[in-house]
C-alpha cells in the first residue's frame, strides 16, 4: 500500500495530466457532433473486429445446429419455386417476393443482447456492402429490428426489445393497426399497443408489419396474440405478442432496402408530413 501511495506522489504531476487529459477529450467528443460521429465509428470498427474474432470461434461449435437451419431455409425456397401453389407458412419469409420494390442482403449477427432494456445486435455487413441506417433487419422467422449505425464492415441494429424501437404492425386478418413496444421482460414477448376497441381479436392471431413505413414491407410475420387487455379509459387494446423469432438464439439475417425510400422520403418533406 505505501508502495502505491509513493508512486502516486512521485508522478503526481504526470497522473493529473492524463486525469484532465481525458477529460478533455471526452468533452470534446460530447460537444462537438463532428468529433462523435468519429468516435462512434472507431468504436463500431473495433468492438466489431473484436466481436468478430469472437463469432468465427463459437461459430464453430454450433455448425450442426446451423447447417439444419440453412436446411430448412433451402427446402422453403425450392418449394417455392418448384409449386407456386404452395400454401406458405406464416412464420416463414418468402424474401424472393421483396425482390422487386426491395433489395435483400444477407448476414450474420456476430454479438446479440436480449436480457437489457435497450439491446444491440452487431451484425457483419456495413458500408462497404452498401448497408445504411434505417434498413430493416429480419430472419427466416420474422422482425428482429433496424439498422441503427454502420461502420466499414459492420452494423448495429437497434433489436425489437430495445425501449427505443417502435415499429407499426397489424392484425393479419384485417387492417388494424397498431405500435410494436419492449416493456423489458421476457426476450420471448413484445407488446402491441393502440389497437382500437373495434378490432377483432383473438389470441392465437398472427401479427405482420402493417407496411406503412418505407423500412419494412407489409407481412413480415411477428408471432402470435397471446393474451390482450382493454384500457377501458382510452378504448385501445393491448396485446401481449409472443414472437416466432427466438431472439436468444440468432445467427442468418436478411437486411432489407426499400429501393423507394428516398422518393418516399423526399416526397414526404416536401408535402410537409412527417
Amino acid at each position: 500500500m505505501q508502495q502505491i501511495i509513493n508512486f502516486i506522489i512521485r508522478y503526481k504531476n504526470f497522473l493529473l495530466f492524463i486525469f484532465l487529459f481525458c477529460i478533455s477529450l471526452a468533452l470534446t467528443i460530447l460537444t462537438h457532433a463532428y468529433h462523435t460521429s468519429k468516435f462512434i465509428n472507431s468504436a463500431n470498427y473495433l468492438t466489431g473486429g473484436f466481436y468478430g474474432s469472437f463469432h468465427h470461434i463459437s461459430r464453430y461449435f454450433s455448425l450442426n445446429s446451423q447447417n439444419a437451419i440453412l436446411a430448412e431455409e433451402n427446402k422453403e425456397l425450392r418449394a417455392l419455386l418448384y409449386n407456386s401453389e404452395t400454401d406458405i407458412d406464416s412464420t416463414y419469409i418468402d424474401t424472393v417476393s421483396y425482390d422487386r420494390a426491395y433489395r435483400i442482403y444477407s448476414a450474420n449477427v456476430i454479438k446479440n443482447s436480449y436480457a437489457l432494456t435497450n439491446n444491440i445486435l452487431t451484425i457483419n455487413k456495413g458500408e462497404n456492402d452498401s448497408i445504411k441506417q434505417d434498413f430493416g433487419v429480419i430472419s427466416s422467422k420474422g422482425l428482429i429490428g433496424i439498422i441503427d449505425r454502420t461502420s466499414g464492415n459492420y452494423s448495429s441494429v437497434l433489436s425489437i426489445l430495445n425501449s427505443t424501437s417502435r415499429i407499426s404492425a397489424q392484425l393479419k386478418k384485417t387492417n388494424h393497426f397498431g405500435t410494436l413496444v419492449w416493456e423489458g421482460n421476457s426476450p420471448q414477448y413484445i407488446k402491441l399497443i393502440d389497437i382500437p376497441k373495434i378490432a377483432p381479436v383473438v389470441v392465437g392471431d398472427t401479427i405482420i408489419t402493417s407496411g406503412r413505413s418505407f423500412i419494412f414491407p407489409k407481412g413480415v410475420p411477428i408471432g402470435t396474440i397471446k393474451d390482450f387487455e382493454l384500457d377501458r379509459a382510452e378504448n385501445y387494446y393491448k396485446l401481449r405478442v409472443e414472437l416466432f423469432n427466438d431472439m436468444t438464439n440468432l445467427e442468418h439475417v436478411y437486411i432489407i432496402e426499400n429501393l423507394a425510400a428516398n422518393e418516399i422520403d423526399n416526397l414526404l418533406n416536401e408535402t410537409g408530413d412527417e
